[in-house]
């Protein structure tokens, strides 16, 4: 393998882009580099503010191909002969072969295909990846037609210690690379990926590794706190941002007015993470913040940053004396004087104001609040409250402190603190590593908020299509299946869905029209119904993929209509269980068998009306007992949510279903015979159903991690008992 080294130096690329372009370039590469017929081995990308890289070892040409295409016949017409000649680069039949097989003599063409060499792919496959790079935004940059993120300046290319001479944007690629803006090298040549790296993190003054750059960043940060007495506030998200705006990060602490320590401490965070892209410093001894902030700087200053420090202290003082100001003008009101407010801001123009959709949400976290086991008065409460603070100056201003101002407004008014926290936790959870609200005033207000937003844009026909997500209806989707698995919470989607699109309708037309609904809204929500309990459902499914879950587990596990999420999960588990056993994968196996018998008939006609509990074998009446016994301990099973009791009464079928097959000849030369048979397999087949559709799971065993699982209980929530509530 020859090695090959590829670099794309342009200007900033915004943090938030590098990691999945570092993943996509790789990808793209390697993709165009496998069509044309290539290996590779060793690949490796990297990311950072300015640069895009990928080294890799490559063969020095692709490998020759040969392959045979067999022709007409010897007597073939001319014509054909001809024509098959042309189209296998052959000037005459004498350059062919002669075969002969049961059907007679005919000509065989050897087509050979020389490789070529991967200098030569690599000018093919680069300007395409480059052209069609996947930017969620790009601009102009060179000629006219090609798009980059930011201006592109350098190109690096080299393949077995050669320039690959690859032209895109007006950029032809060089064997030059250059390092830091103000601390590097100029323009250099580079021979190799190690040469390459070794004198970029030396001379260069550039990590390339984002993960190397965040341990720089993280352990000298740690480190000028400590030699003061401090302890850093980590920060994982504002950590990964900072590695990718720094090459070269040099860490310096800075001092802020001890004076604005009076602020609330979520509003000098924010001030410095959202704003400044500073870490906050607290004392280890009161674990207060501290007057003092980090920096990270992407240059060594030649006075130890003192400059910048004092710079960035300017800076800050002036975002948090602002915040100060907000605060105080909010000061003097209490929450509920903004209630009223609320009615200025436009939630959408089908779904009415703020003031509407809090209206919506007090009334439905009502309704569930005792099923999630709160009061429904301090749900109603917590819910009219919950965005109050959408309308203070301080939120007006400082977006990031939604909810954390409502809650700290609502404390100083001595408010109770379920109310208080239920203000700042409804909008959880906010992505898939936020952290869902577990009081159950929260849960109450946080999962009417969600099934609000999403009963809300199905009612006027607002979905996601494909990519498109403009009210990330499928985060709210994920929010609600999260708050109810990891809260145990019981609740029958639908009906909930229901009522709330009924009434949501109803308001909307009286709102909008002056009536009283009409008379269409009834069916037409029960479709809208339908279609969000299935988008709910499809979120659950990539939520238990997440976790290891088989997507054919989850697909047989889904009885027709059931939209109580504890239970599917509690369902799925069972299954997973049952089927690593040796009893579940041979039932497994034994209902196959039963399925694909029944499926081979059913191609000939409609099944016949057999008698099961006619046999005329003891196998047959000992497989119709069992399976009487079973769908009654099944049924029972299944009505108690006892799906493990479900699966253990199935899995006493394993035996039976067995001596059936060894000892029954299922298509009998007696027809009567056979019909009670296949009716016998049908009993099979339906009694499997009572608890899950097996025709949707593969015939293997089932583990979640490659290995075996055993044991009763609950996987994937642990803390939950067979019912799907907390031990």
């Amino acid at each position: 393998m020859a090695g090959f080294l590829f670099e794309i130096l342009c200007e900033e690329i915004p943090a938030r882009m590098q990691f999945r372009a570092g993943i996509d370039l790789e990808n793209l590469l390697t993709d165009g580099l496998a069509k044309a017929g290539l290996t590779f081995e060793n690949v490796h990308h990297w990311a950072g503010p300015r640069r895009l890289g990928v080294m890799a070892g490559i063969p020095v040409k692709s490998p020759d191909l040969s392959r045979e295409r067999r022709g007409p016949r010897v007597d073939a017409p001319e014509k054909v002969l001809a024509g098959f000649m042309r189209g296998v680069g052959l000037s005459d039949a004498s350059k062919a072969e002669i075969r002969e097989d049961k059907k007679g003599r005919f000509y065989v063409a050897k087509i050979e295909k020389p490789g070529r060499s991967t200098s030569d792919i690599l000018m093919e496959v680069i300007p395409n990846v480059m052209h069609n790079f996947p930017w969620p935004k790009s601009m102009k940059s060179g000629d006219a037609t090609f798009r980059w993120v930011r201006p592109l300046r350098r190109i690096l290319c080299l393949f077995d210690g050669e320039i690959v001479p690859v032209e895109v944007g007006g950029v032809t690629a060089s064997n030059l690379t250059e390092g830091h803006r103000q601390h590097g090298r100029g323009p250099y040549e580079v021979t190799s990926f190690e040469h390459y790296k070794d004198t970029l993190g030396t001379d260069g003054h550039v990590l390339l590794d984002a993960d190397t750059r965040k341990d720089k960043i993280l352990a000298d940060a740690k480190s000028v706190c400590e030699a003061k007495g401090l302890e850093l506030v980590e920060d994982a998200g504002l950590l990964i941002e900072l590695a990718g705006l720094v090459e070269w990060p040099v860490v310096i602490l800075g001092d802020m007015d001890p004076s604005f320590l009076s602020l609330p401490g979520e509003v000098i965070r924010l001030s410095m993470r959202e704003h400044q892209k500073y870490f906050a410093v607290r004392d280890p001894k009161t674990g207060r913040l501290a007057p003092h902030f980090v920096i990270i700087a992407n240059q060594a200053a030649p006075d130890g940053g003192r400059a910048i420090a004092a710079g960035n202290s300017r800076v800050l003082s002036a975002r948090l004396s602002d915040a100060e100001f907000f605060l105080s003008e909010d000061a003097g009101k209490k929450l509920t004087d903004y209630y009223d407010r609320l009615d200025t801001v436009v939630f959408h123009k089908q779904l009415g104001s703020i003031r509407d959709k809090v209206e919506r949400i007090a009334v439905l976290a009502r309704e569930l609040a005792p099923k999630v086991g709160a009061d429904p008065d301090m749900a109603e409460q917590a819910a009219k409250l919950a965005k109050c603070d959408l309308v203070t100056l301080t939120v007006t201003e400082l977006t990031s402190l939604q909810g954390q101002v409502g809650r700290l407004m609502y404390e100083k008014e001595g408010g109770n603190s379920d109310i208080a926290r239920a203000i700042e936790e409804h909008y959880k959870p906010q992505g898939p590593s936020d952290s869902v609200p577990t009081e159950p005033v929260s849960v109450a207000v946080a999962l009417a908020d969600k099934l609000d937003t999403l009963a809300g844009f199905w009612a006027i026909d607002e979905k996601p299509t494909g990519s498109r997500d403009p009210f990330a209806l499928r985060r709210s989707a994920l929010g609600v299946v999260r708050i109810i698995l990891e809260n145990s919470v019981r609740i029958k989607l639908a009906g909930e869905i229901f009522i709330h699109l009924t009434n949501l309708t109803r308001g909307l037309s009286d709102k909008n029209e002056g009536t009283h609904g009409n008379e269409g809204h009834g069916v037409d929500n029960t479709t809208k119904q339908s279609h969000l309990v299935s988008f709910i459902i499809d979120r659950l499914k990539v939520y238990l993929k997440d976790k290891g879950v088989r997507h054919d587990l989850i697909d047989a596990a889904l009885a027709p209509g059931e939209d109580d999420l504890v239970a599917i999960v509690n369902r799925v588990e069972a299954l997973q269980i049952f089927l690593t056993t040796e009893d579940g994968a041979n039932l497994l196996a034994g209902y196959k068998r039963a399925v694909n018998m029944l499926k081979t008939e059913s191609r000939k006609g409609a099944l016949p009306d057999g008698n099961p509990d006619k046999g005329t074998q003891a196998e047959e009446a000992n497989l119709y007992e069992a399976l009487q016994i079973a769908r009654n301990e099944i049924n029972k099973g299944v009505a108690e949510e006892s799906y493990t009791g479900a699966m253990t009464a199935l899995s006493k079928l394993r035996a039976p279903i067995d001596g059936f097959f060894d000892g029954v000849t299922v298509n009998s030369d007696n027809e009567k015979e056979r019909q009670n048979r296949l009716g016998l397999l049908q009993y099979i087949r339906d009694t499997a159903h009572q608890i899950a559709d097996f025709d949707r799971i593969e015939g293997r065993e089932t583990t979640r991690n490659g290995g075996t699982q055993s044991g009763g209980g609950n996987v994937l929530f642990p803390e939950w008992n067979d019912k799907g509530r907390r031990k």
